[in-house]
This record gives C-alpha cells, structure tokens and sequence, in this order.
C-alpha cells in the first residue's frame, strides 16, 4: 500500500479526528501567524545590481532617501513666460500651499534651483515628502488637492504634480483594484463551474472549501517564514491564485475518482480506499512536481520572486496534503450526503436516462469520445497536425522582447497623471525620472571627492548623457552624497537606458572612479529596470534546467519509464512555447490585441516569461501525471496500450475539462484587468491552460502515446537500480460482476 492510500485509509477510519485535526492546524496556523506578523521585502535591497548597493549605502548611513515631488507651472502658448511678475506669483502661491498642508520639507523655488525650461514658458517646484519613502503615497492627497486649487484659480496656467508619491498613489490604487477584483471573483466564479460540473452544492463546496482552507493555513505559515523571506502582497496574491488552482483540482481529481468507483458498485469503504491509491498518489506527484518547479523561482534572486516561490510552495504542499488526509475522511462522513443540493435542470438528463434504463457510463466523456476516436486511428496525421500548430504558435516566441513596462505603458496615457509626465518630460526631458547617483567616501568633503563631483556633473552634461541641472546633495555627517541626473532621453526608454550606460562606463570611470575607496552606484527607476531585465535574463537558463531536470527525475521515477519521463517534459515545453508566441503576437505585435483591450506595449513585461514558465510546467503537470497514471493503470491491469489510451483519456477528460474551465476562467479575469502586466500574465496563463488542457491532453498526449506503443513504458535495465515509486494497480479491487441498482449510480457531471 503507498503513502497516498495509507494516509487516506487512516483518514477514512478517524475521520473525525482528521477534520478536527485539520481545523486545528487551521486556526492554529491563523493564530500563530498574526502573533508573528508579516515581514515584508525590502524592494531596493532585494533588487539586482547597483539598485541594491546603493539601498545598502544608504541604510548602513542612517539615510532614508524622501519620495521626491515636484510641480509643473507652465505657461500655456501665447500666455506669457516664467519671469513674468504673474507667474512668479503662481509660483509662491504653490510654495505656500504645499508647505501649508505640513506635509512636506525642502520646498525649493524653480529661481534658485535654475529649473526654468529652455523655451522659458516652464518651471518646477520642487519639494520632498516629510516621513518613510515607502509610505509617502498614503500622505500625498493633501498635497494634491492644495496644487488642484492652485490650478483652479489659474486656469490660464498649467499647475500639475508628479512625483514618487504621486505615481505611486496612482500605481498602488490600479494594482490594489485589479488584484482585489481578481480575488474577489475566483472563488464564487469556481465555485459556479463546479456546480455545473456536479451538479450538487455539496460536492461544489468541497474543493472550494478545501482551496480556501489551505489559503487561509498557508497564510500563517507563511507570516512566520517572512521573518526569514520576507513577503510581499503581490506573493499573497499568486499564493490566492495557485492555491485555488491546485486545491480545486486535487479535490477534482480525489471526488471524482470516489464517485466513479461508487457507480460501478464499489461499497463506499472500497472506492475510498481505490480513490486513495490511484488519485491520491497522483496528487501526491503532482503536487511535489508543482513544488519543485515553484522552487526554480528562488534560483532568480529577486526578493518578489523568492517571496512567490516560498508562499506558493507552501499553500501547495497544504493543499496536497489536505487532499490526502481531510477530503477521504470528509467522504466518508458525507457518504451519500455528498449529493445534497442538487441542482434540478442540470440533473434533467440523468434522469431521463435512470427512467430509460440506461444509466449513464461513469467516467465517460462522449464529446473527448468522440474526439478520441479519429485521433487513435490516425495518431502520425494527429501528432502532425497537432503539433504543426503548436509549434506555428510558438514561432513569434523565437522575436520576443522583454521589458519594464513604464507606467505609461502599464496604465495608458489617457490618466491625469501620464499626462502630467509627459508634460514635464518635454520641458525638462528625464527631470521626472532622473537618475541618482549614490557616493559614499571616507571623506565627502575632501577636494578630490569635491574635484570628482564636480567633475562627474560636468562631464554627464558635455558627454551627452544629461541636459542638466545636475544636482548634488551632500550629507557631511554620513560622508554620502547624492547626485541627481536627468536623463536626456527622458520617456524614451531605450535612449535612457543608453544614458545610465554612458554614466556608468565612461562618466564615472572618468570621473568618480579616480579617487580610491569611493563607491557610486548608479540607481534610479530607469537603472533599476536595466538591472532586473538582465538578472531575470540571465536567471532563466539556471530555473529552466532545475525544473525541467527535477520534473523529469520525478516521471521517471513515480512511472518507471523512460519514454513518459521525456514525453512528459517536451508536451509540457511545447505548451510553454505555444504561450509564449500568443503573448508575443499580441502584446509585442498586437495582433488582435484590441480583443483583450491591450494597448501597444511592444515587449513582454520582464518578469512574465520565467513567472508563466514555472507557474505553468508545475500546474499543467497536474493534467499530465492524472491522466497517465490512468493509462498506466488501465495498462497494469491488462487492456492493451492503446486500449489503456483510450480509457485513460474518456475517463479522466470531464475532470480535467471541469478543473481547466476553472483556471481559464479565473486566470481570464486578470486578462480583463487595466494593468498591461497583469493582462499579460491573465492572457499567457489563460490560453496556455487551454491548450494544455485541449490540445495538449485530448489529441497531442494519446497520439504520441499510440504511435510508440509498448515502446511507452520502456525502461533501460541500467535503470532498474533507481528507486521504484510506482504501486501494483493490478491489486486495486475490481467491481463487482452485478451492476449496482440504479438509485445508487452517481451522476457523473466531472
């Protein structure tokens, strides 16, 4: 007997003390994770590159860099200059009213800083936001509305603010409103697809109910491993959303299995005990499987991306062992109760075929039936087509381009705020966005650390890197200094990133980098992005092989084939690959874009690629281990291969269409978001569980599997010597020869 069926049969036998268990952990989990709290990633230390060498300079000195504000007063055309007596007036009103709000320090005029545009019609005022950087976007409104009332009495002038809280504030309320209506409607729309699938409100609550439980669990897990990974909303939320994934499908592959063995005449005891030892096991598989590809996030190094690796390890393996230790001893407590709450019309059918005597076949699919049929006759014309056009859909994947999306391309350019940037950019090109340049001496004050300074703003102008005003804040006390450059290319990316390049590789070498010991990272929203666009980049060959290797090791061992294992990984890279192509074609290309409502971002944002390629080896894992244990099953117990391919096929496809109606409606919704990034991350995952699921499962899976044959379960004898993680499915109980009564057949809607 396995672990999945040991586990189960105890659970069946004390069922009360496996759901008293289980809600103990729950609570207790709960209890000891607000007791903890929650550590959350520090995002400049936990950033790649010189981002994070200047956060360490920074902190180890005591300094605590302001959310930096600034406000356009602009003379519209024809309406007169920054030196004319009624702008410098505007000008003070805006000093006053940002200093009144209490909120601000450091509130310099655009005279004495020389922030007057090159046509003269412009001017900045700029100012710092008093308190942590971090949580200056919940104190700006103030500051807001006092520069809006300025501007109402100045109709004839633009009077606009832009900032690091500003943005923020807007950033923060567009990604906290997509992610709460994403979490707010998965889980009643899962919960509506499962009760068509069931067509009973008990046997729907189950896996939501379970889903959530380990949710919740894993929460507090999770709040106590911050203190050693800090966390982060973004990993809570991917934990939401894989959680839900995993724990409705291990409920989905466990009831349905229990279901089937009941309609075929099995007492409840023994069909529970044959749900436990075939897809118990294969949960217990596909969850490590799922693990070890969340694992591969932690290869990046990246704070966000370590923080959703661990949060979705651990809802993962509660989940799985939720499904194998509290679902079986839920069953049995339920028994027939499981199909309270029946939902009338869509039990229509079933009753109509009880009153003709013909109770319907448990585990059949007559639509993947149907569709099966051609496929197994014609596995060579199948596998060509089939994998004609997966591989058609992969193609763009070979041109894409990845980037940090700006917020202009995030959001759009229709907000107040966009345009506020644009604006600001065009008079002072990269004042919104300046770089920073953090120097930190034995001495700031010495006269080479003084020269070297000076130096570096002269030359970051003449090189062509900056327009200027370059700036310079010195902090004698902690001998660090902070060099602000605007960048000539502004919101033109690629050019501003060829701006920090000429910093780093010729300014301050010529520069800065003469005087020893001195240390000038060069940081800032645009720097920050060229770090994290080259660590994701240079991640992905390291996570790529980790996961694939250990996804391979674990079919080989948990099927004892060597034909399955390599099968396994390249169906699963092929739909990778599909994924990857659609999102090419359409948020690099826009092809057919306007049908998902996204607008011209011309790249991939950086972090989707790496993120969907373990998000989805591990969940469409799922699909694979359930439906070949299955055929392997069916093979052990005798019916020839394709015969085994056949059954294997009909009878898991209602749960794995059920389970994958479920992820593309709740990975659609982030499709529907306003955030390009999360759209993306919506429409990839989606249209890749589609296939995976259609394509891949129903037509691509059992070709190949036909055309090899007995070659399927091929094992070299070198290989013997590897562990054998397979159980005997010839020893599984067999029905009973006289066929139940038609009252106790189940409905069979999965």
């Amino acid at each position: 007997m396995g672990i999945a069926a040991s586990m189960g049969s105890w659970s069946a036998r004390h069922r009360w003390a496996a759901v008293g268990g289980w809600l103990l952990f729950v609570i207790l989990a709960v209890f000891v994770g607000q007791s903890a709290g929650r550590v959350d990633v520090d995002e400049d230390r936990s950033m790649p590159g010189e981002v994070s060498q200047a956060a360490t300079i920074n902190d180890d000195a005591g300094l605590k860099p302001p959310a930096g504000e600034m406000v356009l007063v602009q003379a519209k055309a024809g309406a007169g200059s920054a030196t004319d007596p009624a702008f410098r007036t505007v000008v003070g009103e805006v000093m006053s009213a940002v200093k009144g709000t209490g909120k601000v320090t450091a509130v310099t005029s655009p005279y004495d800083t020389k922030s007057i545009s090159a046509n003269g019609r412009s001017a900045l005022v700029r100012f710092d936001v008093v308190g942590d950087q971090k949580t200056a976007a919940d104190r700006i409104d103030p500051v807001l509305d006092q520069v809006k009332q300025v501007q109402a009495k100045h109709p004839e002038l633009r009077v606009e603010e832009f900032g690091d809280a500003s943005s923020e504030k807007v950033l923060n309320d567009a990604f906290g409103s997509d992610f709460k209506t994403a979490e707010f409607s998965a889980v009643p729309l899962a919960l509506g697809i499962l009760l068509i699938a069931f067509g009973a409100l008990v046997a729907a609550l189950l896996p939501v109910a379970l889903a959530m439980t380990a949710f919740v669990a894993a929460g507090g897990v999770v709040a106590v491993v911050s203190h050693l990974v800090p966390m982060s909303d973004t990993a809570n939320s991917v934990m939401l959303l894989v959680g839900l994934a995993v724990g409705v499908d291990y409920c989905l592959f466990y009831l349905r299995r229990e279901r089937e063995e009941r309609a075929a005449g099995h007492d409840a005891d023994t069909s529970l005990r044959i749900a436990a030892a075939t897809s118990g096991r294969a949960v217990l598989i596909s969850g490590i499987t799922v693990i070890v590809a969340m694992a591969g996030m932690l290869f990046t190094g990246i704070g966000d991306f370590k923080a959703m690796g661990v949060a979705t390890m651990i809802v993962v393996a509660i989940a799985m062992f939720g499904s194998v230790t509290v679902l079986p001893a839920l069953l049995s407590l339920l028994g027939h109760r499981v199909e309270k709450g029946r939902i009338p019309f869509l039990n229509r059918r079933k009753k109509q075929q009880q009153a003709g005597g013909r109770p319907a076949a448990p585990g059949n699919s007559r639509l993947w039936r149907s569709v099966l049929g051609p496929v197994l006759r014609h596995p060579k014309t199948a596998t060509v087509i089939a994998g004609g056009a997966l591989l058609a859909l992969a193609l763009p994947a070979f041109g894409m381009k990845t980037a940090n999306l700006s917020m202009q391309q995030e959001l759009g350019d229709s907000l107040p705020i966009i345009q506020t940037y644009d604006h600001i950019n065009t008079a002072f090109p990269g004042g919104p966005d300046p770089a920073h340049v953090v120097v930190k001496a034995a001495d700031i004050n010495a006269p080479e650390v003084k020269k070297a300074i000076a130096d570096f703003r002269a030359e970051a102008v003449s090189a062509g890197a900056s327009k200027g005003p370059v700036t310079v804040t010195v902090h004698s006390a902690q001998n660090v200094a902070r060099i602000d450059v605007p960048l000539e290319g502004g919101s033109d990316r690629a050019k501003a990133e060829a701006d920090v390049k000429l910093l780093r590789d010729q300014v301050r070498p010529d520069t800065l980098g003469k005087v020893a010991g001195l240390q000038a990272p060069v940081t800032g929203e645009t720097a920050g992005s060229m770090d994290f666009t080259h660590k994701i980049t240079s991640s992905v060959p390291p996570v790529f092989a980790f996961v694939t290797v250990f996804a391979f090791l674990l079919m080989l061992l948990s099927f004892r084939s060597l034909t399955i294992a390599v099968t396994s990984i390249a169906l699963n890279l092929l739909s990778v690959g599909a994924a990857y192509g659609i999102l090419t074609a359409v948020f690099q290309h826009g092809w057919g874009a306007s049908l998902v409502g996204a607008h011209g971002t011309g790249a991939v944002v950086a972090w989707l690629p790496l993120f969907l390629f373990v998000i989805l080896f591990g969940l469409s894992m799922d699909y694979h281990v359930f439906v070949v244990s299955r055929i392997r099953e069916a093979r052990m117990r005798g019916l020839s291969t394709k015969g085994a391919i056949e059954h294997g096929i009909t009878t898991t496809a209602g749960v794995v269409t059920s389970a994958a109606v479920i992820m593309v409606a709740v990975f659609a919704i982030f499709g529907t978001l306003s955030m390009q990034s999360m759209k993306q991350m919506g429409v990839g995952l989606a249209f890749a569980v589609l296939i995976d699921a259609t394509v891949i499962r129903g037509v691509l899976l059992p070709a190949v599997m036909t055309l090899l044959g007995d070659r399927n379960w091929y094992l070299p004898r070198w290989m013997n010597r590897l562990p054998d993680l397979t159980h005997d499915e010839s020893a599984l109980p067999q029905p009973p020869a006289a066929a139940p009564h038609p009252a106790q057949q189940l409905p069979d809607r999965v």
